[in-house]
């Protein structure tokens, strides 16, 4: 059965080339053609291949929208909310969860410093998007018109004398976000907070939400909240993989605890 399954699931990527005639696929999966022909009968019978008038199979739209289905019900707070509490227990500052939606980047999660000194934040509050690290990096995954259009149409308050001043300045932030895979927001919001923020992806490479690790100058410096990139980085990767489907385990306490 498991040799079955194997070789079915084994016509998906060959198809996903392009159509492809029984004898291909008898070829591709070292099999006599009528085993090749079973196969592709029952995947046609549940809509997971189509058999075109050319006598040539193809990906079958049920599949499509199996995927589109799954997707769609993917919750990126359930599967990172493990991982960004490994994290705040490894290293004890406040970690954020951020998505773009409706041109606002909103916090979804936040797990609390144990510190006594903490962030006023709230989740489904907007953050600061021409300084904040996660806004950044969800910004920066947009096309370059996308980009520049959304650079163009925004305010840019001073709130303190590192915020980003206008749309130039932006723009130049982004592409540079864009090009290190990594954010940080170094008391641009507020004088006395630090963040850096690394980006959670999708199958496809995109960038999904955006996480980050802040703390106020009192409890580290930047420097050293910057020395916690690599393993807010792992985090975030571990979180990919996982929303991804890519089979990374949930952690106990987690990949944000290793070294």
């Amino acid at each position: 059965m498991s040799q079955t399954v194997d070789r079915a699931l084994s016509i998906l990527p060959l198809l996903a080339e392009g159509p492809a005639n029984l004898e291909q696929v008898a070829v591709r999966l070292g099999v006599h053609k009528s085993t090749a022909l079973r196969l592709l009968r029952t995947l046609h019978e549940h809509g997971i291949v189509y058999r075109q008038p050319d006598q040539r199979y193809r990906l079958g739209a049920r599949l499509f929208a199996l995927a589109q289905q799954a997707v769609e019900n993917l919750d990126v707070r359930d599967i990172a909310h493990p991982h960004l509490v490994a994290l705040n227990e490894s290293c004890g500052h406040t970690v954020h969860l951020a998505v773009y939606e409706e041109n606002e980047v909103l916090y979804i999660d936040k797990v609390e410093s144990r510190y006594p000194v903490r962030m006023y934040s709230r989740i489904g509050k907007p953050v600061a998007i021409t300084v904040a690290a996660v806004a950044k990096l969800l910004l920066s995954d947009l096309s370059e018109p996308e980009r520049r259009a959304v650079a163009e149409k925004l305010d840019y308050p001073l709130y303190t004398s590192r915020s980003t001043p206008n749309a130039a300045a932006f723009l130049a932030e982004l592409a540079k976000v864009r090009e290190q895979g990594w954010a940080t927001d170094l008391g641009g919001h507020e004088e006395s907070i630090n963040c850096i923020g690394a980006p959670i992806r999708g199958a496809d490479g995109r960038v999904v939400a955006a996480m980050s690790v802040s703390a106020p100058n009192v409890v580290v410096t930047a420097d050293e909240l910057l020395t916690l990139l690599p393993l807010l980085r792992r985090t975030a990767d571990a979180i990919s993989r996982e929303y991804s489907g890519t089979a990374v385990p949930r952690p106990s306490a987690g990949p944000a605890q290793e070294a």
